[in-house]
C-alpha cells in the first residue's frame, strides 16, 4: 500500500492554516481544580517570553492573594480594568478595548470559562478572547477541566455540584497549545489546608463538598484524558502529513437522535464526548413529526437550545421532516453512512409497549448493520415534568365547552329515540366528538368521547337513569362508541393540527412570497427599505432599520428615511456584528443587554452591512421560529440591497462610457471644423506676412476678408460648444422679457448677412402675431442655426423662406429651403447629438446645431420638429408659448 499522504488532505491542512498565520495563537493551561498552579504556570511561561523580548501584558489575572503567585506580577505591565455598576455593586472586568487599542503581542486572561458583569461587551470571557485572536493578539488562558460543556453531565454525576459556567469544547480543540498543569490530589489538598487556596472558612466547606479525595482523582483522571487525547491527534497529524504508516482505523460516523425534551442536551454532551473517543464526526437530528408540529413555547426553547448546543460542540445539526421518526432516522444513517445511533432510554411505562413500541424499540429493530447506543435518561431535578400530549393545554373553558356539547347530544338524542333505533342514535355522540376534534382540541374530544358513552348508557340505555344494562348487546355498542369515537377524535384533531401547522407554513410563506416580490421590483434602496419596514411589521410586529457600509470608509449610516433612529451605544453593537460578522445585540451572545438585534447582511461579494429589528417593548424576545425567519428576511434583502447597488454600478459605468462616447464623438466631430478655419487663419495672415509687395490691394483685401469670415465661423463654433457644455449641465439660464420675433429674424439676418450676399430671402411674418416672454439672444441663435444649415444644403440659386404665424396660445416660426431634403431614415435623429446627415454634396457640421436649437426651445417650453417639403426640401418648425 502506498505511503504517501493523500493530497487533499495536505490542500485542506494547509487551506485551513493559512488563515490562522493571521490570528493570533491561543495556549491554554489546563488543570483539573483550582489551586494546581494554572495561573503561576502561566505567569512563569510569560514571564519567559518577555525575558525574549516579546510584548506581553496582564489583560487579568486573578491570583486570590496567594503571596508566590502575586510575586510573578512584579515586572509585567498591567492594565487597569474596566469597572462597572451593577444594582448599585461596582463590578471589575478585563477592559477589552484597552488591550485592543494597546495591541500587545501576547495578552494574559485568566480563568477562561468566567462569565463577565452584565453590561459588558461579551456574557462570557471566552469570547473576549475569541476577539482579541481575531485581532491577531496572542493569548495565555487558563481553565479547568469541568468547565468543558461535554462533561457538565459527568461531573455534575461525580461531584454533585452543576457547574454552570461552561464552554464549547471545540474551543480547546482550537487551542494551538495545551499545557497540562497537574498536582497530586494529596498536596491539592495539603495546599488547601494550609490555607495556599481558600481562606480557612472557605477552605473548610470546599473540603466538605467539592475538594474530596474522590472527585479530585476522577477530575484529575479526566484532565489527564483529554492532554492525552490531544496528544494523540497531533501524534495522527503528524503521521499523516508525512505519510507514515499506521494502523489508521476506519471513520466512525456518529447520529444522534434528539427530542424538545431537556434530556436532548444529555445526549449531546455524550456524543461529543464518545466522538472524541472515536476520532469520528457526528450528526444530530430532530425529526419533525406531524404530530410535532405544535410545540409549545418552552419546548421550541428547549430544542433550539439543544441544537445550538450540538453546533458549539462541533456538531453538524439538520431538522427532518416525515411522518415516521424510526423511517427518517434510518434514511438519514445509510444516506450519510453512519455507523453508530446513538438515542436516549424512553421515560415512559414499559406496559404502554404492550400498545405501541417506543422509537428505540424501532430503532433497534430497523438498524440492520447499524449499532444502537442507548442512553440512559435521569430525570432532569430543575426540569418541569413533560405532559403527556393529549391532557388538557388549553383553558379549562374548552373542557366546560364540551360537556355542554355533550348535554345537547344528550337532549337531541332524547327527542329522536321515540322515531330512531338506539343504533342510529349513537350517531349523534359520534357527531359531538367530531365538532369536539374540530373546534375544541384533542383533549376535549377524548373527554366528549368518554362522556359519550357513560351519558348513552346513563340517559338511554334501559334501565334508564343508571349505568346498569339489561341488554348484553349493548356492551358492544359501548365498546364501538368508544373505539370510534377515540379514533374520531385522534384523526380528527391531528388532521386540525396538520391544518393549522400547513396554515402557518403557508402564512410564513406567503410572508416571504410578499417580501421577494416587493424586492424583485425595487428601483433602489429607498424602494427596499420601504418594502423591508412594511413586511418587517406584518412578519413581527416590529420595525427594523438598515445601517450599509459607506464607501472605502466602512462606516455603518442609517440609510434612506426610516422610522426612527440609534443611538450610539446601539450603533456600537451594529459596528460589532458588521466588523466581525456575526449577530449581536439582544438575545444573541453578543452585548445581549442591547434593545435591538443586529444581523449582518452577507452577500457573494462580503457583508455590506447590517440589519436591526427592535422590540416592540422591552419584555418582547423574537421566538426561535421568528429568529429563523429574521435570518431569512435578512438574507433576502442583503441579496435585494446588493442587486440595487450592482445596478447603480452598472448604470453609473454606462453612464461613464457614455461620456467616454460623447467626447469620442466630439473630438471627432469637431476637429475637422477647428482645423480647417484655423489653417485658412493661418495661410492668410503668413501670406501677408511674407509679403514683399508683389500682392494686389484686392489680393490682399481678399485674404484679409477671408481669415475673418473663417474667425466668425470659428466663433460660431466655439459657441455652439460652450451651449452644448451648458445644456448638458442644466447652466442654461432664460433671462425672458417680451419681444418680437420680426426682430429677432432681422437680427439673425444681420448676423448672417456676409453668408447671405447673393441668396434670396423671404420672410412673412403675420401682422396678427404678437409679442412673445422669451429669451431675445438665444432665439436669435437659434434662427441663426436654422437659416445656417438652410444654406449650406440648399443650392445658391433657390431662396429661403422664414415664416411665422400665431396660434391660439403660441406663435409658430417654419424656416423652410429647396434643397434635397432630409433621407426618411435619418429624420428621427437630426436632433440627436453629434448626428449628421450624410449630404451627397459632402457638406461637413458638427451635429450641434439643432440639438442646441432643441435645448434652447425646450427650455421655454415649446416644440420644434423637422420635415420634408412637398416638391423638395427641408422644413423646420418650432413654437414658442406667448406666455411661461
Amino acid at each position: 500500500m502506498s505511503t504517501r499522504p493523500d493530497p487533499d488532505a495536505l490542500l485542506a491542512r494547509v487551506t485551513a492554516e493559512t488563515p490562522e498565520r493571521k490570528r493570533g495563537k491561543l495556549k491554554i493551561f489546563l488543570g483539573y481544580a483550582a489551586g494546581v498552579g494554572k495561573t503561576y504556570a502561566m505567569l512563569g511561561a510569560a514571564r519567559q517570553r518577555k525575558a525574549q523580548g516579546v510584548d506581553v501584558i496582564v489583560g487579568y489575572v486573578e491570583t486570590h492573594g496567594r503571596a508566590e503567585t502575586d510575586v510573578l506580577l512584579n515586572g509585567l505591565e498591567t492594565l487597569p480594568r474596566k469597572t462597572i455598576e451593577y444594582r448599585g455593586v461596582t463590578l471589575s472586568d478585563m477592559d477589552l478595548d484597552g488591550v485592543l487599542a494597546r495591541k500587545p503581542q501576547l495578552a494574559l486572561v485568566d480563568e477562561l470559562a468566567h462569565t463577565n458583569a452584565e453590561g459588558m461587551r461579551h456574557p462570557k470571557r471566552v469570547q473576549d478572547v475569541l476577539e482579541l485572536l481575531d485581532a491577531g493578539i496572542d493569548v495565555y488562558t487558563t481553565l479547568n477541566i469541568q468547565h468543558l460543556e461535554s462533561l457538565n453531565d459527568v461531573v455534575a454525576q461525580i461531584t454533585g455540584v452543576i457547574v454552570r459556567e461552561t464552554l464549547p469544547d471545540s474551543i480547546l480543540d482550537a487551542a494551538d497549545e495545551i499545557e497540562l498543569v497537574d498536582l497530586p490530589p494529596d498536596e491539592l489538598l495539603q495546599r488547601l489546608r494550609e490555607g495556599k487556596i481558600y481562606v480557612p472558612e472557605q477552605a473548610q466547606r470546599a473540603l466538605q463538598k467539592f475538594f474530596r479525595q474522590g472527585n479530585l482523582t476522577a477530575l484529575r483522571e479526566m484532565a489527564l484524558r483529554r492532554a492525552a487525547m490531544r496528544v494523540d491527534d497531533q501524534m495522527r497529524d503528524y503521521m499523516q502529513m508525512r505519510a507514515i504508516p499506521g494502523p489508521w482505523a476506519a471513520a466512525e460516523r456518529l447520529l444522534v437522535a434528539v427530542s424538545p425534551s431537556a434530556f436532548g442536551e444529555k445526549l449531546v454532551r455524550r456524543a461529543r464526548h464518545l466522538a472524541d473517543e472515536l476520532n469520528a464526526q457526528w450528526f444530530v437530528v430532530y425529526v419533525e413529526t406531524q404530530e410535532k408540529l405544535k410545540l409549545s413555547p418552552s419546548q421550541a426553547d428547549q430544542l433550539a437550545r439543544t441544537m445550538r448546543l450540538a453546533e458549539e460542540l462541533g456538531a453538524q445539526t439538520q431538522t427532518l421532516a416525515a411522518d415516521q421518526v424510526t423511517t427518517a432516522v434510518i434514511e438519514f444513517a445509510r444516506a450519510r453512512n453512519i455507523t453508530t445511533i446513538i438515542a436516549g432510554k424512553p421515560a415512559r411505562p414499559r406496559w404502554l409497549a404492550f400498545f405501541r413500541e417506543s422509537v428505540v424499540d424501532e430503532l433497534i429493530r430497523a438498524s440492520g448493520d447499524i449499532s444502537v447506543y442507548i442512553i440512559h435518561a435521569e430525570p432532569d431535578r430543575r426540569a418541569k415534568p413533560a405532559r403527556v400530549e393529549w391532557m388538557p393545554r388549553r383553558p379549562f373553558l374548552r373542557y366546560v365547552m364540551a360537556v355542554i356539547l355533550v348535554g345537547l347530544a344528550i337532549g337531541a338524542s332524547a327527542l329522536l329515540s321515540p322515531i330512531l333505533h338506539l343504533t342510529n342514535v349513537v350517531m349523534v355522540f359520534l357527531l359531538a366528538v367530531v365538532l369536539a376534534a374540530v373546534y375544541l382540541g384533542r383533549g376535549p374530544a377524548v373527554v366528549t368521547s368518554l362522556l359519550s358513552v357513560l351519558a348513552f348508557d346513563f340517559f338511554l340505555v334501559p334501565p334508564l337513569l343508571t349505568f346498569a344494562v339489561s341488554d348484553t348487546q349493548y356492551i358492544l355498542t359501548f365498546a364501538a362508541l368508544l373505539v370510534v369515537g377515540l379514533v374520531i377524535s385522534q384523526l380528527t384533531a391531528r388532521m386540525r393540527e396538520r391544518a393549522d401547522a400547513a396554515r402557518e407554513r403557508e402564512q410564513e410563506n406567503a410572508t416571504l412570497y410578499s417580501l421577494s416580490r416587493d424586492l424583485a421590483v425595487a428601483a433602489d434602496v429607498n424602494d427596499i427599505l420601504r418594502a423591508l419596514e412594511t413586511n418587517a411589521v406584518t412578519m413581527f410586529g416590529r420595525q427594523v432599520m438598515v445601517l450599509l457600509a459607506n464607501g472605502s470608509r466602512k462606516q455603518l449610516e442609517l440609510v434612506g428615511k426610516q422610522a426612527g433612529a440609534i443611538d450610539d451605544n446601539e450603533r456600537a453593537v451594529a459596528a460589532w456584528a458588521y466588523e466581525h460578522n456575526q449577530p449581536a445585540g439582544r438575545d444573541t451572545d453578543t452585548l445581549p443587554a442591547a434593545q435591538m438585534r443586529f444581523i449582518p447582511l452577507r452577500t457573494v461579494n462580503g457583508v455590506i452591512g447590517v440589519i436591526g429589528v427592535a422590540p416592540s417593548d422591552s419584555k418582547s424576545h423574537l421566538s426561535p421560529s421568528q429568529r429563523r425567519l429574521f435570518d431569512t428576511f435578512a438574507s433576502l434583502a442583503a441579496t435585494a440591497l446588493e442587486r440595487a447597488r450592482l445596478s447603480e454600478e452598472a448604470q453609473q459605468a454606462q453612464t461613464i462610457k457614455a461620456t467616454e462616447d460623447l467626447q469620442n464623438a466630439l473630438l471627432n466631430s469637431i476637429s475637422h471644423d477647428l482645423r480647417t478655419p484655423l489653417v485658412s487663419i493661418t495661410g492668410a495672415l503668413s501670406s501677408l506676412q511674407e509679403d514683399d509687395g508683389t500682392l494686389s490691394s484686392a489680393t490682399r483685401q481678399a485674404l484679409i476678408e477671408n481669415a475673418r469670415e473663417e474667425t466668425e465661423r470659428l466663433n460660431r463654433l466655439v459657441g455652439n460648444l460652450l451651449d452644448m457644455s451648458r445644456l448638458e449641465a442644466g447652466a442654461m439660464r432664460l433671462v425672458r422679457e417680451t419681444s418680437d420675433i420680426q426682430d429677432a429674424i432681422g437680427s439673425a439676418l444681420e448676423q448672417l448677412d456676409r453668408r447671405l450676399q447673393g441668396r434670396q430671402v423671404k420672410v412673412d411674418v403675420a401682422d396678427d402675431v404678437p409679442l412673445v416672454w422669451m429669451d431675445f439672444s438665444l432665439i436669435v441663435q437659434v434662427l441663426v442655426n436654422l437659416i445656417d444649415n438652410a444654406l449650406k444644403y440648399s443650392p445658391r440659386y433657390t431662396a429661403i423662406e422664414i415664416r411665422a404665424r400665431a396660434q391660439s396660445n403660441q406663435i409658430q416660426v417654419q424656416v423652410m429651403d429647396r434643397g434635397p431634403g432630409i433621407p426618411s431614415k435619418d429624420l428621427p435623429h437630426v436632433f440627436d447629438k453629434f448626428y449628421r446627415v450624410q449630404h451627397p454634396d459632402m457638406v461637413r457640421g458638427t451635429g450641434m446645431g439643432l440639438v442646441i436649437c432643441k435645448g434652447i426651445i425646450q427650455a421655454h417650453g415649446g416644440t420644434i420638429t423637422a420635415e420634408n417639403r412637398l416638391g423638395g426640401g427641408t422644413l423646420i418648425t418650432f413654437t414658442l408659448p406667448l406666455k411661461a
